[in-house]
């Protein structure tokens, strides 16, 4: 998927360090679980358990809002 983008993590840096409320990440995420799933199907052509595509996928998706939360937002204990 070459032509699908999220925003870039150096706009994120500076929309986090602004006065921005709000930042949208949901690209991202749509990506890294189509990805996950794309994977699964390309290794796994047979399989039909979402189970098995949905799980990676997830994990996919928490890896990458750990790290936009932590490495790029510098959000991490910021909800308390």
């Amino acid at each position: 998927m070459p032509d699908a983008v999220g925003i870039p993590e150096e706009q994120l840096r500076k929309a986090a360090k602004s006065a921005v409320c709000k930042i949208n990440i949901d690209s991202d995420s749509r990506l890294a679980f189509t990805a996950a799933v794309r994977k699964v199907f390309a290794e796994k052509p047979g399989e039909f358990d979402p189970r098995k595509y949905c799980g990676p996928a997830r994990d996919e998706m928490t890896k990458l809002y750990k790290h936009k939360i932590i490495e790029v937002l510098g959000s991490a204990g910021k909800a308390e």
